[in-house]
């Protein structure tokens, strides 16, 4: 009896809730730390970051019209469907990251645990940064956060996966829409969380994931005018100065790369870099020196 030949998977982009080709048809090879082929990878052109954009503007609508309690559930059910494919993701990060079986497992962990703690800040943020503000005068005023729109995240270089969740899951638990460029030498495990949000509750143009070249995909979304927002946190220093200049066209919030020690519990600033405030007045009749009165 012959060998059983494997069945190499192909990665795929993941735009609109569909998995696409690149529109060019290029692909790259991905090796692992030691320089073996792994996969090929497509290889993401400037339209198939345009389309991404078109999916996530349509996407946020109804995204940033759900209630805060469902998109908690919704994220945490990511999680559960994490936790099932956790020997794929092991695997996966142990190419991509050179480490040992049990060092890409506790990783793993780490980032099923990130994405839990993401889906339980979603009904919570407001409390934290909206409220009621003291002002001198007959009237309530109140701020509340809403999303800033479409964000375009380039996903860490070096952190494959406990990075990526760390960048992604704060942009959408907070209402927003994703674009993602995936770690350039390691995009592996960002196509394949591709896959479970295909297979979760995440509505198709959340979060979109795109292969490839960091650089070539992210000037075309740097300079969209639909973006709103864009993450540099994947960009060396010379690449994060060129897509802040082309970002400041359309007034985009940016969030500058940073040393990030991604193990560490994060706090609250990567939702708030893509929230605004909106703020309401609301008389509440004369005050006199008995008190108010309605």
């Amino acid at each position: 009896m012959s060998d059983r030949l494997s069945v190499f998977k192909t990665y795929k982009l993941y735009v609109g809730g569909k998995f696409p080709r690149s529109e060019s048809g290029r692909v790259y090879e991905v090796t692992d730390s030691k320089g073996k082929w792994l996969a090929n990878a497509p290889l993401s052109s400037r339209k198939d970051a345009r389309d991404a954009v078109v999916a996530a503007r349509k996407a946020f609508g109804g995204w940033s019209g759900a209630t805060a309690y469902n998109r908690g559930q919704v994220l945490y059910r990511v999680a559960e469907m994490l936790e099932g494919r956790k020997e794929q993701f092991a695997r996966e990060v142990a190419d991509a990251e050179g480490l040992s079986k049990s060092k890409a497992a506790a990783v793993v962990d780490a980032t099923i645990d990130r994405w839990v703690w993401y889906a339980g800040w979603t009904d919570k943020i407001a409390q934290v940064v909206g409220g009621a503000n003291p002002v001198a005068g007959p009237y309530f005023n109140l701020s509340s956060p809403e999303p800033t729109g479409v964000v375009a995240v380039l996903a860490p270089q070096e952190s494959s996966f406990l990075g990526l969740v760390s960048v992604v899951a704060p942009v959408i638990a907070t209402g927003n829409t994703a674009v993602v460029v995936a770690s350039e030498k390691a995009p592996l495990p960002a196509l394949s969380l591709g896959e479970v949000l295909a297979t979760s509750d995440v509505p198709g143009g959340v979060v979109n994931v795109l292969s490839g070249r960091t650089a070539e995909i992210a000037a075309p979304l740097a300079a969209h005018q639909d973006v709103n927002a864009i993450d540099l946190a994947g960009a060396d220093e010379v690449l994060a100065k060129e897509l802040e200049i082309a970002a400041a066209d359309n007034l985009k919030r940016v969030l500058r790369p940073q040393a990030v020690d991604y193990v560490e519990t994060p706090g609250t600033e990567r939702m708030t870099a893509f929230l605004e405030t909106k703020t309401v007045w609301h008389p509440t009749g004369s005050l006199g020196a008995g008190g108010s009165s309605y």
